[in-house]
C-alpha cells in the first residue's frame, strides 16, 4: 500500500511540475513583447528622421543650394534611413506576430508563419538598402574611388543573402529535395 501511494505521490507531483513549466514556459514569449517594441519605436525614429531629411532635401533643392549629384546623396540618404526603419518595422511586427498574437491586422505581404519568412522579408528589405547605399556612392563624386569596392562588396553580400536565402529557405529545402 505504501508503494502505491508513494507512486501516486510522484505521479502528482510529475504532473503538478509539467503543468507549472509549460506555464512558466509559455509566459516566456511575452519577454518579445520589450523587444518588439523597442524595433518598433526605433522604425518610427528613423522613419520620421528620413522624412524629415527628404523634406529638407527638397527645400534646399528647390533653393538651388544643391546641384543634382549632391540632391541625389541627400535623398538617396533620406529614403536609407527610411528602408532601415522598414526593417526595424518588420523586425518588430514579426517578433510580436511571432512570440504574441498571429492574428495581428497586417497586410499579407507582411504576414509572419514562422521564422524562415521573417528571414525572407529581411533580406529583400536588406538588399535594398545595400542597393540605396551603393547607388549614393556611385552618384557622390567625392567617393568616386570607392565606387569599384562598394560595388564589389555589394555585390558578394547581395550573392551571399541570395545563396543564404536558397540554402535555408522553404522554397530552397524544396528544390534541394527535388535533386
Amino acid at each position: 500500500m505504501n508503494y502505491h501511494l508513494a507512486r501516486g505521490n510522484l505521479e502528482f507531483i510529475s504532473d503538478t511540475l509539467k503543468t507549472v513549466m509549460k506555464r512558466l514556459l509559455g509566459l516566456t514569449r511575452y519577454a518579445v513583447v520589450i523587444p518588439a517594441l523597442a524595433s518598433i519605436l526605433g522604425a518610427l525614429l528613423l522613419m520620421a528622421q528620413g522624412s524629415f531629411a527628404m523634406v529638407l532635401a527638397v527645400i534646399d533643392s528647390l533653393e538651388s543650394q544643391y546641384g543634382l549629384k549632391e540632391t541625389i546623396v541627400e535623398v538617396l540618404t533620406a529614403i536609407d534611413a527610411i528602408l532601415l526603419g522598414t526593417v526595424l518595422l518588420v523586425i518588430g511586427y514579426g517578433l510580436y506576430e511571432l512570440f504574441i498574437d498571429a492574428d495581428i491586422d497586417v497586410p499579407m505581404w507582411l504576414r509572419v508563419e514562422d521564422l524562415d519568412d521573417l528571414k525572407s522579408k529581411l533580406i529583400g528589405v536588406v538588399v535594398a538598402i545595400i542597393a540605396v547605399v551603393f547607388v549614393g556612392v556611385f552618384v557622390d563624386s567625392n567617393r568616386a574611388d570607392d565606387v569599384m569596392a562598394y560595388g564589389v562588396g555589394s555585390g558578394a553580400l547581395v550573392a551571399g543573402l541570395a545563396l543564404f536565402a536558397f540554402a535555408t529557405g522553404k522554397t530552397g529545402k524544396k528544390s534541394r529535395e527535388k535533386l
